[in-house]
């Protein structure tokens, strides 16, 4: 069996963040797996949903970060869906995934720059999303 050391000090600034943007409650998820047999991406992740979340409970954010299942999920929603706790993966790996582009300071959307996204007739809804993701 291999041991898992738990760390609750350890990422715990940047965990809070990420429960903060997304709004959810990791430890009400009791790891019943119904997000994982459901998620259409699964096949292709190196972790599983729940796994993921376990992940967040323990505090390893880096062993999360450093997943491939951060950037294949779907966010199709249907893990929130199956949860019969309300736990909605789908926004927790938004949440990481946001906080990894504003650590990397990747190109950030400045509320000046939306007068020109619209000559360009790009969907409101991008604009908006982008606007989200890249403006701290």
């Amino acid at each position: 069996m291999k041991k898992i050391e738990i760390n609750s000090t350890h990422n715990k600034e940047a965990i809070n963040e990420i429960l903060e943007i997304s709004g959810e409650r990791i430890q009400d998820c009791m790891q019943c797996g119904k997000c994982s047999a459901g998620c259409p991406a699964s096949e292709s992740m190196d972790l599983l949903p729940h796994q993921a979340i376990r992940l967040l409970q323990l505090g390893q954010l880096d062993r999360l970060k450093e997943s491939n299942t951060i950037w294949i999920c779907a966010s199709c929603f249907t893990c929130g869906q199956r949860c019969p706790r309300e736990v909605d993966l789908s926004k927790l790996m938004e949440a990481v995934r946001l906080t990894i582009i504003r650590r990397v300071g990747a190109s950030k959307l400045k509320a000046d720059d939306v007068p020109n996204l619209l000559d360009n007739k790009i969907p409101q809804q991008a604009i908006v999303s982008a606007f989200r993701k890249h403006h701290k």
